[in-house]
């Protein structure tokens, strides 16, 4: 198996993991915690980190590691992996030998659960043959890259919106197809980097809740997958129609009132609204949105990188805003600078050594870029 088949593979398996976990209303209530110190993101009054989080992240690193021992120490996620339970006590959560090695550390975590437990070491434990992976998806099957995997790292975010993920919301309807939130907009990203240049080059994002079966009424996932390695650009979904301006933009909507007024002479009826970072991205990726505009350092690498290798892979990025702003005032006229994935911030601590200080512009088109920043170039203090 390549590595791409393997981090779909494993994207799978995080899908149902992440499915899983919410299955059971009581129990998804024991499987919540409350992040605290460096790792909680400032941006939220609560932010908050699941058992399904810690867990998805150790199965990733765990598979990908025993496929490619190259890559172990260089794959990286959103959580650390202890975990606070119910009386208290910290534990560390991990893959273990066996299911019931596994099964009897997260009993730990979910006593009196036992059965919940052993289901999900189970899942934990599944073998993902290569006929497994992408049944049906005769692309991804045909995909042989020599990209060795020592020069490679990557990024995990378990679930990517795990505020929506917790909430549970599975009625919010889409505006121009575009979900404001719920179910719809938790994802599991797993992304590849260069780890000596930073670029990314392998994206894969999986949708969990992407719909609910009318019989079973059990939810059921989909996922896409980029290429971006050196002249090779391969992508199981084809580039969205350039649009005709004015470009369609989507937002947080915590965005300043500034990045708003800017956007919305240029962007039409205005611009729409998301939750999750890597959501929005998947927004632009399928041609619901032209671009996605954070003027906030408040995204992390674990959320940008899969999203950014499926944009590459598909002629398009994710530039750094400040850095574009800045580079067009000064009347530099090359590329916009991209996001890169193996430089913390200096100075920084705990999560914030991984943000995107400065906001990004995620895009398809050039055209949409350029409007973008043409639209943004005239707000103060961007």
């Amino acid at each position: 198996m390549g590595v791409l088949q393997a981090l779909v593979g494993a994207s799978e398996k995080a899908a149902d993991i992440a499915r899983l976990c919410r299955r059971e209303e009581p129990l998804f209530q024991l499987l919540v915690a409350e992040k605290s110190g460096a790792d909680r993101n400032r941006r939220f009054p609560q932010d908050f980190k699941t058992l399904a989080d810690v867990l998805i992240q150790e199965v990733v690193k765990h598979d990908l590691g025993k496929e490619f021992p190259e890559l172990q120490g260089h794959i990286h996620g959103e959580e650390s992996n202890e975990f606070r339970n119910g009386q208290g006590e910290t534990v560390a959560v991990r893959v273990c030998a066996t299911p019931g090695d596994t099964a009897a550390l997260l009993r730990s975590v979910l006593e009196p659960e036992r059965a919940a437990a052993e289901l999900l070491a189970a899942a934990v434990h599944r073998d993902v043959a290569p006929g497994d992976v992408a049944p049906g998806d005769a692309a991804l099957a045909g995909v042989e890259l020599s990209i060795p995997p020592g020069d490679l790292a990557v990024w995990i975010d378990p679930i990517d919106a795990t505020n929506e993920y917790i909430s549970g919301r599975e009625d919010v309807a889409p505006i121009d197809g575009i979900a404001p939130g719920g179910l719809r907009s938790a994802l599991v990203l797993i992304g590849a980097y260069n780890r000596h240049t930073g670029c990314p080059v392998l994206g894969v994002i999986n949708e969990p809740f992407f719909r609910r079966d009318p019989l079973t009424r059990r939810w059921q996932g989909r996922y896409h997958w980029g290429v971006a390695y050196g002249d090779t650009r391969l992508c199981s979904l084809s580039p969205p129609p350039l649009r005709p301006a004015p470009p369609r933009v989507v937002l947080s909507r915590a965005e300043g009132e500034a990045v708003r007024a800017a956007l919305g002479p240029p962007c039409g009826n205005g611009p729409r609204f998301a939750a999750g970072a890597g959501y929005k991205m998947l927004c632009v990726i399928l041609g619901l949105a032209d671009a996605y505009v954070l003027s906030e350092g408040s995204t992390f690498a674990w959320d940008a990188c899969a999203p950014h290798a499926i944009l590459r892979a598909l002629g398009g990025g994710t530039v750094a805003l400040a850095g574009a702003l800045r580079a067009r005032r000064e009347g530099d006229t090359g590329p916009p600078p991209e996001l890169v994935y193996n430089c913390p911030v200096e100075g920084a601590a705990g999560a914030e050594r991984w943000a995107n200080r400065g906001g990004l512009v995620a895009y398809v088109h050039p055209q949409h870029l350029e409007a973008v920043l043409a639209a943004l170039a005239t707000v103060p203090g961007l």
